[in-house]
């Protein structure tokens, strides 16, 4: 395919379709509880921010930053990948930075963009600024920061990944591309279309070059659609290896499993816990694979590059950030009023089917509980005298 036609291709990218999505839900009466806040820095990237804070919090207060696509807002990947539902059932802070049509067309983060992916610089700074804001304001615990995305979100979350890697615990990248492979558009459609092979070594290289950091490494979640069209399958493969090599992991994996019916493979670490992961999603297209979760919850709705495929990713993702063991405490209860009155005390009603069978079965007086009644007696049993006693011993008749 020439250049021209990739250019070509990637001005008549759907740039709207996020948007319709997100407005087709409000009309059906879905908002997403999203706020967003203004003055967070200097802002060189030019980005908005948008932030979802419940109001009960699991301690130590966690953050996930979400980083939606082409053609998407912060509002409608939301709401169609689940995020905020999440976070209120789960208890963390939600950021969703949003790109604006200023800086980008199709509203595509600028993943390749050397300005927007260097340390300290353009929308990965900007990104960085809103992160130290919800820090600041929320009291979030610096050890319990995450990131994930989706395509051209996913490729900045390699990005912020590899220029803030001290910032971060774990990320996931979604159909997105590894850090480093594109420095230009004519790079950037090449590795989208073509994903080139590269060694490991080469790939660490590029991360261990885009900051002064030594490790620890963050860990990392890759999910890719084995048809999708529009960004490579093979980029997944690039961004384990990437990560392979800066945890000094094997390429092979540790153990394959299946997952809600979808291959897995992991890589763990001497202490047994699961520093990389992959999951291919067999014949799916370019978009965030959504499902009901182990929970039998289903986060989000379908969309534009929402897809059903019966797992939640989302979930799946915040499983692997740590996140989804904690239970959320029951609403206080309400205190009444000085001026309201006490409710009387009830005593709970008998329960009546037991009230029967007492009557039938409790002898009468002590000399009777000795004395095993005649099969005469048992046969002419008064079941009308039996019901009368049941109905009064109840409170139903006096």
């Amino acid at each position: 395919m020439s250049l021209t036609r990739n250019v070509d291709l990637l001005r008549r990218l759907p740039k709207l379709d996020g948007l319709r999505f997100a407005e087709s839900l409000r009309g059906a009466g879905q908002h997403s509880p999203l706020t967003e806040i203004t003055g967070f820095g200097s802002n060189p990237g030019n980005l908005r921010m948008l932030a979802y804070v419940p109001a009960q919090l699991q301690q130590p207060r966690a953050l996930v930053v979400v980083l939606h696509g082409c053609g998407q807002t912060a509002a409608g990947y939301d709401l169609g990948a689940g995020w905020s539902t999440l976070a209120k059932h789960y208890g963390f802070a939600l950021l969703m930075p949003e790109q604006q049509l200023l800086n980008n067309a199709n509203t595509c983060f600028n993943w390749f963009n050397p300005e927007d992916t260097t340390r300290d610089s353009g929308e990965a700074s900007s990104i960085r600024e809103a992160i130290a804001h919800m820090v600041t304001t929320h009291g979030i615990d610096a050890r319990r920061i995450f990131v994930t995305g989706l395509s051209a979100g996913g490729g900045m979350t390699s990005v912020m990944l590899a220029t803030y890697p001290e910032v971060f615990a774990a990320g996931a990248v979604i159909a997105g591309l590894p850090y480093g492979v594109a420095s230009n558009l004519r790079q950037a459609l090449d590795g989208m279309f073509h994903s080139p092979e590269r060694p490991a070594r080469e790939l660490g290289d590029l991360v261990r070059k885009a900051s002064d950091h030594r490790g620890p490494w963050p860990k990392i979640s890759v999910w890719h659609g084995s048809a999708d069209r529009t960004v490579n399958p093979g980029n997944a493969d690039e961004i384990v290896k990437q990560w392979l090599d800066l945890h000094d992991l094997p390429l092979t994996p540790m153990a394959e499993t299946v997952v809600d019916g979808y291959p897995r493979q992991a890589w763990w670490n001497a202490d047994g816990e699961t520093i990389v992961e992959s999951f291919a999603i067999t014949n799916m297209a370019h978009g965030t694979p959504l499902g009901v979760a182990d929970n039998d919850h289903r986060y989000g709705i379908e969309g534009a590059f929402l897809i059903e495929a019966g797992i939640s990713s989302s979930y799946h993702i915040a499983k692997f950030f740590g996140l989804t063991d904690w239970i959320r405490n029951a609403e206080p209860a309400k205190k009444p009023s000085a001026a309201a009155k006490p409710a009387p005390a009830l005593t709970p009603a008998p329960h009546l089917a037991r009230s029967i069978r007492t009557a039938v079965t409790e002898p009468q007086g002590k000399a009777k509980l000795k004395a095993k009644p005649s099969k005469k007696a048992r046969r002419g049993l008064d079941l009308s005298a039996v019901i009368t006693r049941a109905l009064t011993a109840a409170g139903l008749i006096k």
